[in-house]
């Protein structure tokens, strides 16, 4: 299969563009970087530089060609959610980056004549759809949130729904992704290395999580299979407290997970940020267990286990 990946160039990216090249199919990736994944090299992928969240980007002749000729296109647009204060600039970033990403894409799809466009579309959405809860169990079927998070997530899942009129639209509401070297975990590893790790905050709040493994996984088996469609919750079918999170850690890796991590530091280094890893909610795959996909890291020991060593 020819596919286009927009936003795949990053974290989930080092993972997913090996996967999907072993698997024989062609890549053209669309990013802003000059250079991304410049350690993966194969003559059946090609790499475009420009930003997609901008209109123009989508005119120019190469990255035309370049949809035109993909019979899928995976966009997991979007800044980092936790990483830096939520100004209001970094507010208005965080939703260009994805709505307006995702917005001109289909656009751009749309305007190619019918027997040229893409007939799949997998796009990112996040589990912050629903909102956070200490409480609740949410299934694909669950309202949204009434936060910020929960209304750039609505915003960006409409934008992808909006090709459903000519293509497969399939929407992963991606969950904590796990391993080593990048996102939470890559974050938490140091600090649990040398003894001084712990729960974020109280400790109750939900974590729901996939292994970059099984995320990887689910976006072939979205491309391969065209019973997928519609909204996915993107999560193993094994949410924990952050308590617990913290233990497995500790004891993956020989090591203690008492230190709590104060929830004011992290209020004090990311503002509104920190909501993100302070509050959570308790996510499940029902969707993902009625379609037969099977989680190779379905438990949390064995999967960080496996993401450690």
């Amino acid at each position: 299969m020819r596919i286009l990946l927009v936003g795949c160039s990053g974290f989930v990216g080092r993972a997913l563009v090996p996967q999907l090249l072993a698997a024989g199919h062609q890549l053209v990736l669309l990013s802003r970087s000059s250079a991304p994944l410049a350690s993966v090299q194969s003559p059946q992928l090609q790499r475009l530089q420009a930003d997609p969240a901008q209109a123009a980007t989508w005119q120019l002749p190469a990255v035309q060609e370049a949809l035109a000729s993909s019979e899928a296109v995976i966009n997991l647009a979007g800044e980092p959610i936790a990483e830096k204060r939520w100004s209001d600039a970094h507010r208005a970033l965080l939703s260009s980056s994805r709505i307006h990403t995702t917005r001109a894409l289909v656009a751009a799809m749309q305007a190619l004549p019918e027997g040229q466009r893409p007939k799949t579309l997998i796009s990112g959405s996040a589990i912050g759809y629903y909102g956070t809860s200490e409480t609740g169990r949410f299934s694909e079927t669950s309202p949204a949130g009434s936060d910020f998070l929960a209304g750039l997530c609505q915003a960006w899942e409409k934008e992808a729904e909006a090709a459903s009129s000519f293509a497969r639209v399939v929407i992963l509401r991606i969950g904590i992704v796990l391993g080593a070297d990048g996102g939470a975990l890559g974050k938490m590893l140091p600090v649990f290395r040398m003894g001084f790790g712990g729960p974020i905050g109280n400790g109750q709040q939900w974590m729901s999580w996939i292994t970059r493994q099984d995320l990887c996984r689910l976006i072939a088996e979205a491309l391969a299979n065209p019973a997928y469609q519609g909204a996915y919750n993107a999560v193993a079918p094994a949410p924990c407290s952050m308590a617990r999170f913290a233990a497995a850690l500790g004891q993956a890796l020989g090591r203690p997970s008492l230190l709590p991590v104060p929830a004011p530091i992290l209020q004090l280094l990311l503002g509104d940020g920190a909501k993100v890893v302070l509050e959570g909610q308790q996510v499940l795959p029902e969707r993902l267990q009625q379609q037969g996909f099977v989680f190779e890291d379905g438990e949390l020991s064995a999967a960080l286990e496996r993401a450690t060593t």
